[in-house]
């Protein structure tokens, strides 16, 4: 498994340790007044080869957090979503994407190393987990203490690889695979929205060019979300990222092919494709994304 779908499942899933029991959950769809086969079910069956390929195509909470560590810019807490309004997320469709999102702050947080302020949401991950029936067996004290310990990094990992497994297997057995892809979603928009807000308050041109980039990354989240567009809730949804997606439209990304390197990675030669990628997007284009992008995660945390 590459480092890059590692680190984005460490935030993704590390609230998420669940059992693989085959008791069917109904907690979702006696939510919303209509049948099941319109709500809940795909036009098709998410593979888990497509499923993973679209998550490694998502830019991670720590790799988000680390270009904006990196650029000099300092910690801020204000561009966090409190956890004081954990009690607003009533439904499973409002928690799921709630665990991306905390779990995008949790990113952030733990990047610059803020471990007391951890704790806060590591609680409200559990709370959301719990929720909607994927936190059963979460092992809160050991995740605590991971996380609050980054020395403890690749035991966290290997935890959350786990229990990604585990999470997907069941949610897939109980026609629960549509809170996965919210959980995905949840992750992007508060990944996008951390860098809107650093942008506002520092412009930095490689921050700038990472919101140009997710272009191509939100057309993948898309093509995940449109499996459940029956649905009315993720119907709403789509058509909210489907505003930043035509605004997106303004945005240009070409590629140059470079020259084939062989380099030597953990022991093994390796083939690296030097290709490069080039950005193109106006300012008033990357204003018009992040404000989007700030409605649409506002709506979601109900602020």
């Amino acid at each position: 498994m590459s480092k890059r779908l590692i680190y984005i499942l460490l935030l993704l899933l590390i609230f998420s340790a669940c059992r693989s029991d085959k008791q069917k959950d109904t907690d979702f769809s006696t939510e919303f007044e209509v049948p099941d086969s319109i709500l809940y079910e795909g036009e098709l069956e998410i593979s888990e080869q497509a499923m993973e390929e679209i998550v490694q195509n998502i830019s991670s909470p720590v790799e988000i957090a680390a270009l904006i560590k990196a650029v000099g810019v300092p910690y801020s807490k204000n561009y966090l979503a409190s956890t004081d309004y954990i009690d607003n997320y009533n439904t499973s469709f409002q928690k799921a994407l709630g665990l991306g999102i905390y779990g995008a702050d949790l990113g952030y947080q733990n990047m610059y190393n803020k471990t007391g302020a951890v704790i806060d949401y590591i609680s409200a991950i559990k709370t959301l987990a719990d929720g909607i029936r994927v936190g059963q067996f979460f092992d809160f004290s050991t995740l605590k203490r991971l996380v609050t310990n980054n020395q403890n990094l690749d035991s966290l990992m290997t935890i959350s690889v786990q229990n990604f497994n585990q999470m997907d297997r069941y949610l897939n057995e109980n026609n629960r695979s549509n809170l996965s892809s919210l959980i995905v979603a949840g992750v992007w928009i508060e990944s996008m929205y951390l860098l809107g807000e650093v942008i506002k308050e520092s412009p930095n041109a490689e921050l700038s060019e990472k919101i140009g980039e997710q272009k191509i990354i939100l057309s993948n989240l898309m093509l995940l979300l449109k499996n459940y567009e029956r649905d009315p809730r993720f119907k709403e949804l789509i058509d909210d990222l489907t505003e930043i997606q035509e605004i997106y439209r303004e945005v240009t990304i070409t590629y140059e092919m470079g020259e084939p390197e062989a380099v030597e990675e953990d022991g093994m030669l390796i083939i690296k494709q030097n290709d490069k990628q080039y950005i193109e997007i106006s300012n008033k284009t990357l204003m018009r994304i992040i404000d989007k992008t700030v409605e649409v995660r506002n709506n979601i945390i109900q602020l």
